[in-house]
């Protein structure tokens, strides 16, 4: 594998419209819109909850009256604070204390309350939040923002006007550039990526001899294609004239209109190298696995970036493990965010979550200036929807979540269903450090184990896995299964 090619797929200039804040109603507006909190007397059930939240009852709504007026000035507050012009960044109110900011803990209080369904305090808490962060401030400010948007779009009914204003969807082509930013400034996606077509490589290579010299690659999420030029180019390497190479990717894809431009990218970019052949083969996600056969002459490999964790279920996971191991691949490779420890409740998943995003949001300090309209970009349109999202998902609460989930939790997993971890080669962990040195502010000491700052990797469970942390934190881990 080498790194010469980072996909580049749009030359297009980014236009300022792209990374405006978003659009606010004006204050005539908001007073004629009706209002509705959710509430559930007695009832811990999340999922009750939720039914809920579109129908309450006259008594219901008769009790919360009194909360109105602090939800307007909730989004007062939000208003304001997303009203700060770009440039001017909003020196911290608070500072930093032996246990952390004042910031983690009122956005922790306001969690409970809204998990114990205290509206009122949840509100008070959320109107001080919005008061003490910025969406252009330093990274705990910026990060707890977006928190605090999940959470008072969580105690919102999903007919309410406000809720649509908060969890506005940002459009396909700011999800792009977004996504597109995110790749080239930050190793993240680079080493989930090379480090799985490394071992794509190493599998086709020990089956030279019987595979026709042909590979088949399933993607359960293409995430617009970017991880396949480097594996083409890799390949294309190692053919010539006289001896072509087939690849074939079959990749799944959450809209025709994702895989139609996907397509139309891999394509245009495998021209360019005469002695390949590529075929893409795009389905939307949830299609079956009935018509995808493992073929005599080829090797073929089941590519899992990323996916695993965005399913609903523990039951879901199961059928897809179930399905993947009946097309009896070379390989299975694995590439999961990761959490610290088995989280069950809403609380135990949002500290989760929250130490997760932190990291993120302070390693692109890292690799972006704080002016910068590309960060703003990657966090409103990327990191920050995926916390609203995960915040008012109806699955975060319950018991049955695959959810920055534990290294060993999905070597269980995997386990049970009939794969065998295997060991990844040396050269995995080189290309690791090298692409480390190549993307971001290399510190000589960030591979010795030691929390010396910036991004770091490290070998896991005696080789058969890596991982890419930020400072002290996982980021997520790579592994590769064999079926059994």
């Amino acid at each position: 594998m080498t790194f010469s090619h980072i996909p580049n797929f749009t030359q297009t200039p980014l236009s300022p419209s792209i990374f405006q804040m978003e659009d606010t109603y004006e204050k005539e507006d908001l007073l004629n819109l009706s209002l509705a909190i959710v509430t559930n007397s007695g009832s811990d059930e999340r999922t009750s909850k939720r039914k809920r939240r579109d129908t309450l009852s006259p008594m219901q709504q008769h009790s919360y009256e009194g909360c109105e007026g602090k939800i307007y000035r909730l989004l007062q507050m939000r208003e304001q604070m997303l009203k700060l012009e770009s440039h001017k960044v909003r020196k911290a109110v608070v500072v930093e204390d032996g246990n952390g900011l004042h910031l983690i803990h009122l956005l922790l209080v306001t969690a409970t309350a809204i998990d114990q369904n205290k509206v009122g305090s949840a509100l008070e808490n959320l109107s001080e939040l919005y008061q003490n962060v910025s969406l252009n401030g330093e990274s705990m400010q910026r990060v707890v923002a977006y928190f605090a948007d999940g959470l008072a779009a969580r105690l919102l009914t999903r007919k309410s006007p406000f809720y649509d204003m908060i969890m506005k969807e940002p459009t396909n082509e700011e999800e792009f550039f977004a996504f597109t930013h995110l790749y080239r400034v930050s190793p993240y996606y680079q080493f989930a990526h090379f480090t799985a077509n490394q071992s794509i490589i190493e599998a086709f290579e020990r089956e030279e001899a019987i595979n026709n010299r042909t590979l088949h690659v399933i993607d359960f999420d293409i995430s617009y294609g970017f991880q396949w030029p480097s594996l083409i180019q890799s390949l294309s390497e190692k053919a010539s004239s006289g001896n072509r190479i087939s690849l074939r990717v079959t990749g799944f894809g959450r809209s025709l209109e994702e895989l139609q431009e996907t397509e139309n990218r891999l394509v245009s970019f495998s021209k360019g190298f005469h002695n390949l052949t590529f075929e893409f083969q795009g389905l939307l996600r949830g299609s079956k696995l009935i018509y995808l056969k493992k073929k005599k002459d080829e090797t073929l490999v089941v590519n899992l970036v990323f996916y695993l964790d965005t399913l609903h279920n523990y039951l879901e996971v199961s059928d897809t493990l179930k399905s993947i191991h009946s097309l009896k691949p070379s390989i299975v490779i694995l590439v999961e965010q990761e959490g610290s420890r088995s989280s069950r409740s809403f609380l135990s998943r949002f500290m989760e979550s929250l130490h997760y995003f932190a990291a993120m949001f302070d390693s692109l300090d890292d690799c972006l200036p704080l002016e910068s309209a590309e960060r703003l970009g990657i966090e409103k349109n990327h990191l920050g929807k995926d916390i609203k999202s995960l915040l008012n998902d109806d699955n975060i609460s319950g018991m049955n979540c695959p959810k920055h989930e534990k290294k060993e939790t999905w070597k269980a997993r995997m386990g049970s269903h009939a794969f065998r971890a295997g060991k990844l080669s040396s050269k995995s962990m080189i290309q690791a450090k090298l692409l480390l040195k190549i993307r971001t502010h290399y510190c000589p000491h960030q591979f010795d184990g030691e929390s010396s700052g910036g991004f770091r990797v490290f070998e896991r469970d005696d080789g058969r896995a890596v991982s890419l942390g930020w400072q002290d934190r996982c980021l997520l881990t790579a592994s590769l299964w064999h079926c059994v």
